[in-house]
């Protein structure tokens, strides 16, 4: 079985959420992602983040990032 390459290193970005500057760690494939789907959606990455922080709860928010990314991953046709 082939496998995708996976050694992508994880990059932190700043983006600003409810007014403050926080810092996001995500593997650039991750990131790749939230700018098309930001791009689909209409808005900014930023936005889309801010939105993803509002709803998810108690957890870390790059998980809350992967798992949406894999949650319109796997919606997708």
């Amino acid at each position: 079985m082939d496998f995708p390459d996976v050694s992508h290193p994880a990059r932190k970005r700043s983006v600003t959420l409810k007014g403050h500057a926080t810092s996001v760690t995500l593997e650039q494939p991750f990131w790749d992602a939230l700018i098309r789907l930001a791009a689909r959606e209409g808005g900014s990455v930023n936005s889309l983040i801010a939105a993803i922080d509002a709803a998810r709860g108690d957890n870390n928010l790059s998980s809350a990032l992967r798992l949406y990314v894999l949650s319109r991953a796997a919606s997708s046709p």
